[in-house]
């Protein structure tokens, strides 16, 4: 009889700690997104090399899977992390701000992957600073109002216009894509005569002779971090293996990119199909001002205080740090 009611007390125990076992069990499958440009390196090394996977193995995680998945735009991505679809996205710093205000701070950023600029070229000859947009100019960006590119001409308006003539540009803003703003830009008939992008597309633009009229650097006083890593509270609590070996593959992945330039380039052209650069093209790109790996943020306070001020996010942070985790506050950032 001991052994039976042994056997039974062993059975209701099972019953009930299985559930809680598995609900303690990390995702076999991390979802992370993925776009193929080269300030996106970082993600497509850890893509090549299967750096999560490795990180991951190294912390007892040894059959996790890692997918990367592109977004055709910040808007699928925030769709997937809010329905956890997605585990990992990549965000400009007003889309984390954006999402960070509207989920009441549950998701934040694991950090930056890349610094660099931003240009805003136009080919109309008339136009030598953003004061002489007129109701006739259209201006290409990758998303109206959401986008990192839409808040710095909202942040030069402002300077340029003084207070509450922040939005003075946007009704001339049309959402497009690098890719077409730059075929739009490009074409001498297309209403489109301004974009506002980034590497490589800003140096086709320069080539086919459009000029620079202000840069985000110059707009945001210095280097800036143009894209960061998002996650949820939730994934992040439960799944800190699986976090931490993300992290870790952004850092691994960021040493091995930074030792080696030109590696990196080869990397790049091998990944992303019919890049049309050299390398020395994308050497001079990587070499170029405020351009830097790294996952420690900068400047992203201004944009995120901005944003509060002209009422774009309810919540205003008391620092740029509240929009971070603690493995992303903690690094030397602004």
């Amino acid at each position: 009889m001991p052994n039976i009611r042994m056997g039974r007390w062993i059975g209701i125990a099972l019953a009930t700690f299985a559930p809680l076992a598995a609900a303690r069990a990390e995702v076999a499958e991390v979802q992370i997104t993925q776009q193929f440009g080269i300030g996106n390196l970082p993600l497509m090394l850890m893509q090549h090399d299967k750096l999560v996977e490795k990180q991951a193995a190294a912390r007892g995680l040894a059959d996790l899977k890692a997918t990367f998945t592109a977004f055709t735009g910040p808007t699928a991505m925030v769709e997937g992390i809010l329905s956890g679809a997605l585990h990992v996205a990549l965000l400009g710093p007003p889309s984390l701000a954006l999402l960070w205000d509207k989920t009441n701070g549950n998701v934040k950023s694991i950090g930056g992957i890349t610094t660099y600029n931003l240009y805003l070229n136009t080919r109309n000859p008339d136009i030598k600073s953003i004061r002489d947009f007129t109701d006739k100019d259209r201006i290409a960006l990758p998303g109206v109002k959401t986008s990192a590119m839409s808040i710095m001409l909202q942040m030069a308006a402002e300077r340029e216009f003084g207070p509450g003539q922040q939005f003075k540009l946007d009704p001339l803003t049309v959402a497009l894509g690098h890719p077409d703003g730059m075929t739009a830009v490009l074409n001498p008939k297309s209403e489109i005569d301004a974009h506002f992008t980034s590497s490589p597309f800003h140096e086709r633009e320069v080539k086919a002779g459009l000029r620079t009229i202000t840069t985000a650097n110059d707009i945001n006083g210095g280097q800036s971090s143009a894209v960061l890593l998002a996650a949820t509270e939730k994934f992040r609590g439960d799944n800190p293996k699986v976090y931490a070996a993300v992290i870790a593959a952004v850092d691994e992945a960021v040493g091995w990119l930074k030792a080696d330039e030109r590696r990196a380039v080869k990397l790049y052209l091998e990944m992303a199909k019919g890049a049309q650069m050299t390398e020395e093209d994308g050497i001079a790109m990587l070499k170029s001002s405020g351009f830097e790996f790294t996952r420690t943020p900068h400047n992203v306070g201004n944009v995120f205080n901005f944003m509060a001020r002209v009422g774009l996010i309810k919540s205003k942070p008391a620092s740029w740090k509240d929009l971070f985790f603690p493995e992303a506050a903690s690094l030397p950032g602004s």
